[in-house]
């Protein structure tokens, strides 16, 4: 089994910036994507960006594009996502993932960060 745990999430104003952390431990052999989702109240889960584990190649949501990045520690078995520019409609839980077998199917998910932007 895999365990994923987030940090890094909090409050902000407006503009600012946080870092959340996400380490993977466990049966984290095959992994082959990383990713970070979000969920406001009353939405549904919102795809936010992921990176191919091996090759490190990204891909983002158009809602974060230029404003969002994502990197791992390979060795650390880490992923990160930068947010920068943050807004008030970036409020959401957000939670880690790894997919074991493509790109778009994720296998075990973290327990979520909240992170709040205030304006």
């Amino acid at each position: 089994q895999v365990q994923l745990v987030e940090s890094g999430g909090g409050l902000v104003q407006t503009g600012g910036s946080l870092r959340l952390s996400c380490t993977a431990s466990g049966r984290t052999f095959s992994t082959y994507v990383m990713g970070w989702f979000r969920q406001a109240p009353g939405k549904e889960r919102e795809f936010v960006a992921r990176i191919n584990w091996s090759a490190g190649s990204t891909y983002y949501g158009d809602s974060v594009k230029g404003r969002f990045t994502i990197s791992r520690e390979y060795a650390k078995k880490t992923v990160y996502l930068q947010m920068n520019s943050l807004k008030p409609e970036d409020t959401a839980v957000y939670y880690c993932a790894l997919g074991a077998r493509s790109q778009s199917s994720y296998d075990a998910w973290g327990q979520g960060t909240q992170v709040t932007v205030s304006s």
